[in-house]
């Protein structure tokens, strides 16, 4: 009898011929099955692997798959996915009109349990600004990948076992320095750039440890932090925005609203990462009920 992966990798691909789905994003692991299935998928619709940072790509399915790496940390089924999106279309993988067929499961079972249709520019609130295709045309899709990386174990992990709050604002760092004041002496100035850039493997224990001070990182588009511990002027006008979200909120969509910058949230409260483009909503990764 085939097993249950097998099944449903199948029923996949079936669905995704039929709707004509240009991938198959599978975010649960079932690589086994696809190295067994491999010589039969060649000719099937585009595969992406939804995989942890240090997971690596079996040989047999380089050819036929990519990857999209997620942080390693606990995220809802729901969260895995829509971080996928989002770093999807952040990195050209997916843009708006794009039919996906996503195979979801829970990892402590085993097996994946879900198949779901996502039409890009209609599902979640992934997609709220008018043209998905400039989140991120100030900021480099690396920069955006890795800090949504940082933000989502912060937002899981705290910080020596503190919840965090605090706020990321990635590219047009010239006007939004025009449109923010220091609120401390500025722990970055004076380093490299090589130093003070978060794609720096070395720089993200300084960046946990700084995110329990006020204020927001700010960030050129190439991933060099310029400041921390930055007040933003700009705000959008509490009736114009969704009830229930906090004042950094209202601050990180305020500065996307008057740059070309990307603001990303941690809320301390619940523990969700937001992000803002356009002083609009992009996506929120709930974080999981513990």
């Amino acid at each position: 009898m085939k097993s249950v992966n097998k099944t449903m990798i199948e029923s996949a691909i079936k669905l995704a011929r039929e709707v004509k789905a240009g991938s198959v994003l599978i975010c649960v692991d079932v690589r086994n099955e696809l190295v067994d299935l491999a010589d039969d998928i060649k000719k099937s619709v585009g595969f992406i692997l939804v995989m942890g940072e240090d997971e690596e790509m079996p040989e047999k399915l380089a050819g036929i798959a990519k990857k999209l790496d997620v942080p390693n940390v606990n995220l809802t089924r729901v969260g895995k996915i829509k971080i996928a999106i989002a770093k999807g279309i952040v990195s050209g993988l997916f843009k708006k009109g794009d039919k996906i067929v996503c195979l979801s499961g829970v990892p402590k079972f085993g097996y994946a349990d879900s198949i779901f249709f996502i039409d890009v520019g209609r599902e979640f609130e992934i997609l709220t600004s008018d043209d998905i295709n400039d989140v991120v045309e100030a900021v480099q899709p690396e920069v955006f990948n890795a800090m949504l990386n940082i933000a989502c174990e912060l937002a899981a992990q705290g910080r020596e076992s503190r919840k965090v709050g605090t706020i990321f604002v990635l590219g047009d760092d010239e006007k939004v320095m025009q449109l923010s004041r220091q609120m401390i002496i500025n722990p970055f100035k004076g380093y490299s750039d090589a130093d003070r850039n978060i794609l720096n493997p070395e720089l993200e224990e300084t960046i946990k440890e700084l995110s329990a001070i006020d204020g927001a990182f700010v960030i050129k588009s190439n991933g060099v932090i310029v400041t921390a511990g930055r007040h933003l002027n700009a705000a959008l006008d509490s009736k114009d925005f969704p009830a229930g979200l906090g004042s950094r909120h209202i601050a990180a969509a305020g500065i996307t609203n008057v740059t070309k910058a990307v603001a990303m949230v941690i809320s301390q409260s619940t523990g969700n990462v937001s992000v803002f483009k356009n002083g609009k909503l992009f996506v929120t990764i709930e974080k999981p009920v513990e």
